[in-house]
């Protein structure tokens, strides 16, 4: 009984060394069959990095036009999207309150510059007239009373005439010249009164002034007009409607000279320079492209939406006037270009932390290498060094890599 569990045991042994024979057979078999893999080539070429975001085109020089008057606008005479010389009637505002308001103004200068002539020359024309008159009369009074005094005296003295006619004589005479002061006093009120008068008229007359010149501005502001040329791209103005004072009427611009203000996000403003190229795409005109130049960097940061931008301020060639104000564009800046660089497919470029690498077929087995990288597209990256030119470089798959993996490469894509 002993002898036959010994044998079994013996069988058992021999059969378990068999089988983990064949496993290991087996493993090494699956281990060194090829894995089938896609691989690129790396290749030189010319390579340019872009920024791509959107942006908002505007004009270079706009002119808002606003209402000078709180009226009824009586007409337009333009259409949105005309073109139009400088000095062009666009519209017409009801003026017939400020025309009223400017005859009455011009009413109270007149009567203001009267009453300053009147109060420089002394007085109205009328009194000084009867007071030069009055004082006339008294002196001749004064003159016959006083001829008439010395006569009575010279006639008492020889006793020809009474003490009394001398005395009424007299008395008259004081009366004379009493109201000869009287008169003067009354020319001197009417001097002293005039000044202060002719210093009022004075002030009435500017202010009369200012506001004939505000009213006059006003009623030729009712006449809008085009301040230069150019294309009437916004017209929010109807007739017969009712406008405020600084209400927008129209936006007037040369279309030619257009810019966009491009909205770029915060990490990628570093890579941006003045000078670099750009490209403007318009949905509502997608076989067009339009080409310009980075003109401002931003000074700030701002909020747009839930994003933080730089507004890049670009300028665009529109000679035909395509591309309208106020639109929203596609635009993409030229970061950086390459001549002739070593190029490699983004998706061949493996990332572990900082650092780069890729799988190099070699002579059938895969060869882990370390590169670095540059200049970036949205394909494509610049190898600064790690693989060579015509190096074949495997695209991840569903195997994962090892180094020295046997592998068989699929045509290249």
């Amino acid at each position: 009984m002993r002898g036959n569990s010994g044998k079994s045991t013996t069988l058992a042994l021999i059969l378990l060394g068999l089988g983990v024979l064949v496993f290991v057979l087996a493993a090494r078999e699956g281990r060194d069959r090829p894995v089938s893999i896609s691989a690129t080539r790396a290749l030189r070429q010319n390579l340019s990095s872009w920024i791509t975001t959107n942006g908002k085109v505007e004009p270079v020089e706009p002119h808002m036009i606003q209402a000078q008057l709180t009226t009824f606008i009586e007409s337009v005479n333009v259409k949105e999207g005309q073109t139009v010389n400088g000095g062009q009637l666009l519209m017409t505002l009801d003026a017939k309150d400020v025309k009223t308001e400017l005859a009455h103004m011009r009413e109270q200068f007149v009567a203001a510059e009267n009453e300053r002539k009147i109060a420089a020359a002394g007085g109205s024309a009328e009194e000084i007239a009867q007071l030069d008159s009055d004082l006339a009369k008294t002196n001749a009074e004064i003159d016959r009373l006083r001829s008439e005094r010395d006569s009575l005296e010279r006639l008492y003295a020889k006793q020809a005439a009474t003490r009394q006619e001398v005395e009424q004589t007299k008395t008259a005479l004081a009366k004379a010249e009493a109201d000869k002061r009287l008169i003067a006093e009354k020319r001197s009120a009417i001097l002293e009164r005039s000044k202060p008068q002719a210093e009022r008229a004075t002030l009435r007359i500017e202010e009369a002034r200012n506001s004939i010149q505000s009213l006059e501005d006003k009623l030729k502001a009712a006449q809008v007009t085009a301040p230069a040329a150019g294309t009437v791209y916004s017209l929010p103005a109807r007739a017969s409607t009712y406008v405020h004072t600084g209400d927008l009427l129209a936006e007037l611009a040369d279309l030619r000279r257009i810019r966009v203000r491009v909205f770029v996000d915060e990490p990628e403003l570093g890579s941006l320079n003045e000078g670099q190229a750009v490209e403007i795409t318009w949905e509502a005109l997608p076989d067009r492209t339009w080409n310009g130049l980075v003109d401002q960097l931003p000074k700030t940061i701002v909020a747009r939406g839930s994003r933080n931008v730089g507004e890049v301020l670009c300028s665009v060639d529109n000679k035909t006037g395509a591309l309208l104000p106020n639109t929203n564009v596609n635009v993409r800046i030229r970061t950086g270009r390459r001549e002739n660089s070593l190029t490699l497919a983004r998706a061949a470029v493996r990332g572990d932390g900082n650092t780069r690498y890729v799988f190099v077929v070699e002579q059938g087995r895969l060869r882990k290498r370390q590169v670095k990288v540059g200049t970036s597209n949205a394909t494509a990256y610049e190898v600064l060094s790690g693989i060579e030119e015509n190096d074949i470089v495997a695209f991840p798959g569903a195997s994962e890599f090892q180094d020295g993996m046997l592998v068989t490469v699929t045509p290249e894509k």
